[in-house]
Parts: C-alpha cells; structure tokens; sequence
C-alpha cells in the first residue's frame, strides 16, 4: 500500500515554492521522504546555493528519524545537546539538521506517511512553506512546536 503518493509529493513541493515565491523568500531545495524514508520528490530552485538539498535532507531525515518535527528537535538539542549528537552519529553527520524546516507528514488519521525537509531562507520560513505544501496535500503537517 503506497501511503504517501507521487502526487501528493509533487503538490507539496509545487505549493511549499508557491508560498516561497509569494512572499519573495530565498530561493529554497524542498525534499519529500515517504515514511520509510525514500526519496519521493525533490526541486531545487534557481539560484539556490550549492547545499541547500542536503540541508534539506537533513532536516527530513531528522525528523523521520526521531519522528518529530525539527522544530521540537532544535528545542531538544539545546536541553539535550550530548543526546542530539549521539544520534546524530547513529544517524549520520550528514542526516540530522536541528532547526525548523524539516516537518511530519500526517494522513488526517495520524499515521506517519513522510516527511518533508526545506532549505534556503531562514529556518522559520522554511518551516512556514513546508507546512504550506502539506496543507495543500490535503495533509497534516507536525512541526513540533
């Protein structure tokens, strides 16, 4: 059973660079995982910098990783900072980004179906855009907060 859908990944990211674009942010790399954590879509706008997809990444994989939004994973590191590190070796260098942006898929349900990881402006308007394209999924999106 395919919870998370192709697109449904498309429509969060055309309407996470929607938001974007209506409030003339900096250009941004938006990633969706599915629950599992696989890659279901990704676009990088012009003239994003070089690691802004990675970034991204990061701040999915986090989530999904410790199945919460980035946000209350940026809260934990600060009262938790040996805790946050330690996984980021179990998870990787490269696979946990502790600030907002990388935001829960929710079915209305409540089950996990992915997560969604953006980079490019500050954390907070990475998180607003992120929780915009999953709204327009018709999805629930859990930033932690």
């Amino acid at each position: 059973m395919i919870d998370l859908t192709l697109d449904a990944a498309r429509t969060i990211v055309a309407s996470a660079l929607e938001a974007a674009r209506l409030r003339t942010l900096k250009p941004l790399a938006v990633v969706v995982y599915d629950a599992r954590g696989s890659l279901k879509c990704v676009q990088v706008e012009d003239g994003a910098s070089l690691r802004r997809p990675e970034i991204a990444s990061a701040k999915a994989n986090g989530a999904l990783a410790l199945g919460l939004g980035s946000r209350a994973i940026q809260t934990r590191a600060e009262a938790q900072p040996h805790f946050v590190a330690a996984v980021s070796h179990v998870v990787g260098p490269a696979a946990l980004v502790p600030v907002p942006g990388g935001v829960l898929i929710r079915a209305r349900d409540g089950r996990l179906l992915g997560a969604v990881g953006i980079s490019g402006d500050t954390s907070d308007n990475d998180e607003l855009c992120a929780v915009a394209g999953i709204a327009a999924a018709d999805l629930t999106p859990e930033t932690g907060a």
